[in-house]
């Protein structure tokens, strides 16, 4: 059903092509597809380019529960962003966010996070990078935190944003180096137990 390029390393090397009517082209190696171009020139590729792409996750409503987690983000990843779109504790705990592999890490983080305008309050932890929301009910948080691998396993954390429109605030730190490759984000409350009742958080990562 295309024209097929195939670069082979068996039968003697070289390239072996076959075509038909379809109007797509596809590039292999080895009998397995690795680019198809179709005929209004859109790019497919079988797998993720490692660098410079982006993929963005599904946003998930903050609206219950103590906890949200990303999983499945893929071991090239090198700068994962975490959105705050009006996010809200039901107490007056921060938001903490927490990384892994194969679980969640919740020890030897070093961060720190505070509010700029009026007064000064500065918060720290090391069960994960703070995030300083205000710590009343009524606020909501709008902002980004930008994780970056430094080297290694370990990652360093950057937030900015406001609070209700009204207030700044921002914070920063770095993880403990983690066993293996990162594959989850865990968004969650400094205290554990404050749920969460409103706004959405989504993330996007990229190699």
């Amino acid at each position: 059903m295309t024209t097929t390029i195939n670069a082979s390393s068996t039968g003697g090397g070289g390239l072996i092509e076959s075509a038909d009517a379809s109007g797509i082209l596809a590039l292999q190696t080895n009998g397995t597809t690795a680019v198809t171009i179709d005929a209004s020139q859109k790019v497919t590729f079988a797998q993720p380019i490692q660098g410079g792409s982006i993929t963005s996750g599904i946003a998930i409503a903050s609206t219950s529960g103590t906890s949200i987690i990303f999983t499945g983000i893929p071991s090239w990843a090198k700068r994962i962003t975490v959105m705050f779109n009006g996010v809200s504790l039901s107490g007056t705990s921060n938001i903490l966010i927490q990384i892994g592999s194969g679980s969640v890490t919740t020890t030897s983080y070093q961060s720190s996070a505070g509010i700029f305008g009026a007064s000064t309050t500065v918060v720290t932890s090391t069960t994960g990078f703070i995030v300083y929301d205000g710590a009343t009910a009524s606020q909501s948080w709008y902002g980004i935190t930008t994780l970056c691998l430094l080297s290694s396993n370990t990652w360093i954390g950057s937030s900015a944003g406001g609070l209700n429109i009204a207030f700044g605030s921002a914070g920063g730190g770095v993880s403990p180096n983690l066993s293996g490759a990162l594959d989850r984000v865990n968004i969650t409350s400094v205290n554990g137990t404050d749920t969460f009742d409103a706004g959405s958080i989504n993330i996007m990562y990229e190699g």
